[in-house]
């Protein structure tokens, strides 16, 4: 039953580990899609005196993808539907181009004042409107909320390190008369410590099954996919091939990492 509850702790802290490191996945994936989607909606507007080409609109930046002219229509008539057409395309004439500038991705604050000033260079342009108060609102949010799980991630895989050494510890105290014997006989290190990798080792495996368990039924709950629809994005939660391959790794990993360092203190002991 001892031994029972000490395999249960480590696989316990495992799960934690894997959990926080899927979990980080799915935000960073998250965040990634809502930032795309951003780019979609976010625009900078230019005004210029004159026509510019669309060619020298993206010599600007690389960070310029699309450009659409805006049709002046829809303000004229807005202004006065009593123009007459004659002044109506004199009117047209006299206005300045206005220009929507579709971008490759959701852009930092320096980013978007590197383009502003690089586009206002251009003599014929008058104005840039970036939206920049509500732009960079946007994006600190967006850091501030994948700094803050960050913090949670990597403090819940620090305490939970200091459990599964602890918990090793404990196996090792288990059966160090026996890794003792073994060592008098001449047995490699290895070898007298097999039980305690093999404990490792076994721990990571039961615990990368029930994490893959877990979020494979993540992955196909309704609850999960109405909340990613109420922002607008669409991600993959759990790829059962790559993120099952990526926890696995890193539970086989820490586990047999942490082992050694078990062993390693108990040589330098002895």
């Amino acid at each position: 039953m001892k031994s029972i509850k000490n395999h249960l702790s480590l696989v316990i802290a495992l799960v934690s580990i894997l959990f926080s490191i899927q979990v980080f996945t799915i935000i960073d994936r998250s965040i990634s899609a809502y930032k795309d989607n951003l780019a979609d909606n976010y625009s900078v507007i230019v005004v210029a005196q004159v026509k510019i080409t669309d060619a020298k609109i993206k010599s600007f930046s690389p960070l310029v993808k699309s450009i659409t002219e805006l049709n002046p229509d829809a303000v004229i008539k807005r202004l006065n539907t009593n123009i007459n057409n004659r002044n109506l395309e004199l009117l047209k004439v006299a206005l300045p181009k206005f220009y929507k500038l579709k971008l490759t991705h959701f852009p930092s604050p320096n980013e978007i004042e590197v383009l502003t000033k690089r586009i206002l260079e251009h003599q014929s342009v008058t104005k840039v409107e970036n939206f920049s108060h509500n732009h960079d609102n946007t994006f600190k949010l967006l850091l501030l909320f994948k700094d803050v799980i960050t913090v949670f991630a990597a403090s819940i895989f620090i305490v939970t390190i200091l459990l599964i050494l602890k918990e090793l510890r404990i196996w090792q105290f288990m059966h160090n008369e026996r890794m003792s014997i073994m060592g008098l006989f001449g047995a490699p290190i290895w070898l007298s410590s097999a039980v305690l990798f093999r404990l490792a080792i076994v721990d990571a495996i039961v615990a990368s099954f029930i994490t893959f368990i877990l979020f494979s039924y993540l992955s196909t709950s309704s609850w999960i996919a109405e909340q990613l629809s109420t922002i607008g994005i669409e991600i993959v939660v759990f790829d059962s091939l790559m993120d099952s391959l990526l926890l696995f790794g890193v539970a086989i990993s820490l586990s047999i990492i942490l082992a050694l360092l078990i062993v390693i203190g108990h040589k330098e002991e002895a």
